[in-house]
C-alpha cells in the first residue's frame, strides 16, 4: 500500500525543481544579515516608516511619513511592506523582506528567460550574475523601491522579446500570443506603482528595435493603443484617488520635484550643480559600473569589442534596451549609483550569452561566483559589529526601558530619518522638528518628554540636568554623510 501511494506522489519535474532550488538559494542569500543591520542611509527608515503608518491610518492610497505627506515614491513598495508587517511585525527584517523576493524573482525571471533561448546555462549564469552583483548585493537587502522596479522592467523587456521572438530568431512570423502581451502591459503599469515613469523606459527598448529589424510592424504585435490604456487604467485606479485627495499635490511633488527636478537639478548634493560639473559627471554611470556590476563588469569591455564586431538582432535588443537606461540617467542631472540598476539583468544575459560560446566558461563563472559569495558572506557577518555604530538605534535601545507611548519627542540638527522608525516603535507620537533655540521651551513643557541633539548641545544647553531627569549618550557614524557623530538623548520621565 505503501508502495502504491508512493506512486501518486511523482517527483517534482526537473525544471520545477531548479526554480525552487534558485529561488531558495537566492532569497537566503539576499535576507542575511538584514535583521543585524539596523535599517541605512535615509530612504531606508523613509520606506519603513512610511509602510506602518499605512497601517496605522488604515490609508492605503496616500503615504505619509512623520504625519506629513511623502510624494517621493508610487505606492507599491509600501503596499509589499505592510503585508510582510502584518505577518512578521514591524521591524527591520520584515521592511527588507519584501525587496530579497523580489531581488529572487528575478533571478527566477532570467533563469526561465534563459531556457527560452535553448541554453538553460544562459539563464544559470545570468541568474548568478545578477545575484552576486555588489548593487544588487546592497539592494537585494535594501528597503526600498528599486528592486520591485527591477524586477518589473526586466519582465517587460523579457515580454517584449517573446513577441518579438520570430524575428529575434529568424523564424516565421507567429500569432500574437496574448499572455505576453498581457505581461508587457502588467509589468508596465507595476513598475511605474515601484517608482515612477522610469519602469516605461521598455517601450524606448521596444522603439529602438525599429533600427535593426526596420521590417517589424511593432503596432500590430504590441496593440500600444489598447495596451497603453490598459497600463495608465491600471496606474490610474491608484493615481485618481491620490491626486484628488491631495488636490493634485502627488502629481506636482512626485513627478514635478522628484521626476522633472532631478532631471535638471542635483538632489541632495547628488551631482553636479554648474552646467561645467555637469558635463564632468556625464561618465559617471559609465564609471561606477566597474563597481556597481563588480565583479562581472570587468568582463563588458570584451564583450562591448565582440559587439561592436558582430552581434545578431538579440545583442542588439538587450544591448539597446540598457542603453536606454545608462543614456536616460546619464543625462538626467541627479546621480546616484543605484539608478542604473534595471540595466543589470540584461547585461547579465548579454554576458552570459557571450560565455555561452567562450571555451572554460564555466570555470570561470564559477570561480568569480566563489569569490564573490565569500566576500558577501564576510561583509554579512561583519554587520553585527557594524550595528553598534548607527546612533539612531543604539539610542533606541539605551532608552526603551524609559519611554512610555504618551512621550513627545523632538530631534535638533540630526533629524535623520531613522530616529522616527525606531523611537516610533515606543512612542506613538510624532517627531518634532526643533531649532537649537526651541529646545528648550520643548523639554519644559509640562509632560514626559525627550529631545536628541549633539552631545556638544546638549551639555551646552544644560550643563547641569534638572532632577529626574536622564540622559544617554552614543557615538557612532552619520550614515548618510560618513562622518563621525556623537548624540544625546535628554529625557524628562514627567
Amino acid at each position: 500500500m505503501f508502495q502504491r501511494r508512493l506512486s501518486f506522489n511523482p517527483p517534482l519535474q526537473p525544471a520545477i525543481r531548479n526554480f525552487l532550488l534558485l529561488f531558495a538559494g537566492c532569497l537566503l542569500f539576499h535576507l542575511a544579515g538584514t535583521w543585524t543591520l539596523p535599517l541605512i542611509d535615509r530612504d531606508e527608515p523613509r520606506f519603513a516608516e512610511a509602510s506602518r503608518e499605512m497601517i496605522e491610518r488604515n490609508d492605503y492610497v496616500v503615504p505619509y511619513f512623520n504625519n506629513r505627506y511623502r510624494f517621493d515614491k508610487p505606492p507599491l513598495t509600501y503596499w509589499f511592506q505592510t503585508v510582510s508587517y502584518r505577518i512578521l511585525g514591524e521591524n527591520d527584517f520584515a521592511a527588507r523582506l519584501p525587496s530579497a523576493i523580489a531581488a529572487a524573482l528575478t533571478a527566477l525571471l532570467l533563469l526561465a528567460w534563459g531556457r527560452r533561448l535553448d541554453d538553460e546555462r544562459i539563464g544559470w549564469w545570468a541568474a548568478i550574475m545578477f545575484t552576486l552583483c555588489f548593487q544588487t548585493f546592497l539592494h537585494g537587502k535594501a528597503a526600498v523601491a528599486d528592486m520591485w522596479l527591477v524586477l518589473f522592467v526586466t519582465a517587460a523587456h523579457w515580454a517584449g522579446y517573446e513577441l518579438l521572438r520570430d524575428r529575434f530568431r529568424d523564424q516565421p512570423a507567429a500569432a500574437l500570443q496574448r499572455r505576453w502581451w498581457w505581461l508587457f502591459y502588467l509589468s508596465l503599469a507595476f513598475a511605474f506603482l515601484a517608482k515612477g515613469p522610469i519602469g516605461w523606459t521598455p517601450l524606448l527598448a521596444i522603439a529602438s528595435t525599429k533600427f535593426f529589424l526596420p521590417e517589424v510592424k511593432l503596432n500590430r504585435r504590441f496593440l500600444f493603443f489598447t495596451g497603453l490604456l490598459l497600463t495608465v487604467s491600471i496606474v490610474a485606479a491608484w493615481g485618481i484617488p491620490a491626486l484628488v485627495r491631495t488636490n493634485g499635490e502627488f502629481f506636482r511633488v512626485g513627478i514635478g520635484r522628484h521626476v522633472v527636478g532631478r532631471s535638471f537639478g542635483a538632489m541632495e548634493g547628488h551631482g553636479g550643480k554648474s552646467f561645467g560639473s555637469y558635463l564632468l559627471w556625464l561618465p559617471f554611470y559609465f564609471l561606477t559600473i566597474f563597481l556597481t556590476f563588480a565583479p562581472w563588469a570587468f568582463s563588458l569591455p570584451r564583450l562591448m569589442r565582440r559587439l561592436w564586431r558582430r552581434r545578431d538582432p538579440l545583442d542588439s535588443y538587450l544591448l539597446s534596451a540598457a542603453a536606454v537606461i545608462f543614456i536616460a540617467f546619464t543625462f538626467v542631472q541627479t546621480k546616484l549609483p543605484h539608478y542604473t540598476l534595471p540595466a543589470f539583468p540584461l547585461l547579465a544575459l548579454l554576458l552570459a550569452k557571450w560565455f555561452a560560446t567562450q571555451p572554460n566558461a564555466a570555470r570561470h563563472v564559477r570561480r568569480t561566483a566563489i569569490a564573490a559569495g565569500c566576500v558577501a558572506l564576510l561583509i554579512v557577518a561583519a554587520t553585527p559589529f557594524l550595528a553598534r555604530f548607527f546612533v539612531g538605534r543604539e539610542l533606541m535601545l539605551q532608552a526603551k526601558s524609559d519611554l512610555t507611548p504618551q512621550m513627545q519627542f523632538g530631534g535638533t540638527r540630526y533629524k535623520d530619518p531613522s530616529l522616527v522608525w525606531y523611537f516610533r516603535r515606543h512612542v506613538k507620537g510624532w517627531m518634532a522638528d526643533l531649532d537649537d533655540d526651541a529646545v528648550k521651551l520643548f523639554m519644559e513643557t509640562p509632560g514626559a518628554r525627550f529631545v536628541i541633539l549633539p552631545t556638544a548641545s546638549a551639555t551646552d544647553l544644560y550643563p547641569s540636568l534638572p532632577q529626574g531627569w536622564k540622559t544617554f549618550s552614543v557615538r557612532g557614524f552619520n550614515t548618510s554623510s560618513g562622518k563621525r557623530l556623537e548624540l544625546t538623548l535628554l529625557l524628562k520621565p514627567s
